[in-house]
């Protein structure tokens, strides 16, 4: 059993800090087999989450504590002047996520292009349906 206190979140804090990336993520599964992915994930300002969505699954996104923003996306592809295609992607909408503003969560639906801009450090609690599968 866990307790998610202070000391905890300190905890994910101070890794957060330390990783290159400036997150830290603390996984909920029971075991690799899970068929749904649950984790809390320290986010520090700075951190880069590049531009993505799920094509199989809604993402729930509650703030623990913090601030970030979340910020949904359009995906364009425009033809060059040399005929080759460009992927773009406009931005369609933005949520501010703070406890202390009473905004506490969202859900992300199947298929939008969306990423997280982290305003102060903050934990978010992430849920998605299906086994993780890591990026090659």
């Amino acid at each position: 059993m866990n307790i998610f206190d202070k000391d905890f979140i300190d905890k994910l804090f101070a890794g957060a800090v330390e990783s290159p990336r400036l997150r830290q993520n603390y996984d909920l599964r029971n075991s690799a087999n899970d068929t749904s992915q649950r984790m809390l994930n320290a986010l520090m300002p700075g951190t880069e989450v590049p531009i993505h969505q799920h094509t199989e699954t809604a993402e729930t996104v509650i703030c623990l504590c913090g601030k970030i923003e979340e910020i949904l996306y359009e995906r364009q592809e425009v033809a060059t002047d040399d005929g080759t295609i460009e992927v773009k992607f406009k931005e369609t909408a933005r949520y501010i996520l703070c406890p202390a503003q009473e905004a506490y969560g969202m859900q992300i639906p199947i298929g939008v292009w969306h990423t997280v801009y982290v305003i102060e450090p903050s934990v978010i609690f992430e849920a998605k349906d299906g086994a993780y599968v890591p990026v090659k």
